[in-house]
C-alpha cells in the first residue's frame, strides 16, 4: 500500500483515508496545517493511486490492510479521518481494531443508501455503463478535473498531483469499490455501526453536498456523543473547498479527544 508521511515523526499520528477512486493527494490542502501538530499519514487504498489492486475490495478487507500498515509502522491510538467512502474503511477499522483507532472523523460520509442523491451528469456518464468503460481510458486531465469539481458547491483548485494519481485507478477497480461500499452500508448503516463502538466521533458535512442529502448528517445523532458540524456553502469535498475550516475542525477535535 502506497504511504505518504509528513510532519514530525514523534508527533501524535493522524491517518487520512481518501474516498472512492481518489488518492492521498485529495488531502493536500489540509496537510500543512495538520503537520504543525501531527505526524500525518496518508494512504492510497488498494487499487487506487499508486497502490496495486487487491484480491478483495470488501470494506472490512480494506480496513484489515490499513490495520496491517499501522502495525508495521508501530502506531497505536491513531486519530483517523476518512473522506466520503474512506469513512467506511475508517469505521470498519475502528470496529476491527479498537486498539489502533483513537478519535474518528468522518467527512462527507453518506450514512445510509436512502441519503444518496442523483449524481451529477458528468459522473453518471463517466462512471456508468455503457459509456463509462469506453470513456474511462480516454479521460483527459480536464475531464477528470471537471468530474471532481462537479461534487463541489464552490470553485475549487484541484491539485495537479491528485489528477495524475487518479489515473492509476482503473474503471473496474472504481466500479468494484463502489459496489462493495454499497453492500457495506446496506448491511448496516454507518451510524448504527458507530453506535456500537466506544470512540469519539466527529462528522463534517457540507451543507450543499450534491452527492448525499445534507440533512442526512443528523442520522449520526444516534451515535453517543458524536459532534456534528455542518459547513455552510460547502459541497462534497471540504478539503478542497474549505481547507482552513476543515483542518481547524480536525485539529480542535483531536486536541479535545482523549
Amino acid at each position: 500500500m502506497h504511504v505518504v508521511s509528513d510532519g514530525p515523526p514523534d508527533a501524535p499520528p493522524v491517518l487520512l483515508i481518501h474516498g472512492s477512486g481518489a488518492s492521498n493527494g485529495s488531502w493536500d490542502p489540509v496537510v500543512p496545517a495538520l503537520t504543525a501538530h501531527h505526524r500525518v499519514i496518508r494512504v492510497d487504498l488498494p487499487g487506487c493511486g499508486q497502490s496495486p489492486p487487491p484480491e478483495s475490495y470488501d470494506v472490512p478487507d480494506q480496513a484489515s490492510r490499513v490495520a496491517a500498515l499501522l502495525d508495521d509502522l508501530g502506531h497505536r491510538r491513531v486519530a483517523v479521518a476518512g473522506h466520503s467512502s474512506g469513512g467506511y474503511v475508517a469505521t470498519a477499522l475502528a470496529g476491527q481494531r479498537p486498539d489502533l483507532v483513537g478519535p474518528l472523523a468522518l467527512i462527507s460520509t453518506g450514512p445510509s443508501m436512502d441519503a444518496l442523491l442523483p449524481q451529477p451528469l458528468i459522473l453518471r456518464i463517466l462512471l456508468g455503463p455503457p459509456a463509462g468503460p469506453l470513456l474511462w481510458p480516454l479521460r483527459s486531465d480536464a475531464m477528470i478535473r471537471k468530474g471532481i469539481q462537479a461534487t463541489a458547491a464552490r470553485a475549487v483548485d484541484v491539485p495537479d498531483g491528485l489528477i495524475a494519481e487518479m489515473r492509476g485507478t482503473t474503471y473496474r477497480a472504481f466500479r468494484t469499490v463502489s459496489r462493495r461500499n454499497t453492500a457495506y452500508i446496506t448491511e448496516q448503516d454507518v451510524p448504527g455501526r458507530l453506535a456500537e463502538l466506544e470512540v469519539p466521533v466527529l462528522v463534517l458535512f457540507g451543507a450543499a453536498d450534491p452527492r448525499w442529502k445534507p440533512s442526512s448528517a443528523r442520522q449520526y445523532e444516534k451515535v453517543p456523543g458524536a459532534r456534528i458540524e455542518m459547513l455552510p456553502g460547502v459541497g462534497h469535498i471540504p478539503m478542497l473547498e474549505a481547507p482552513e475550516m476543515t483542518a481547524g475542525l480536525l485539529l480542535d477535535f483531536t486536541a479535545k479527544s482523549p
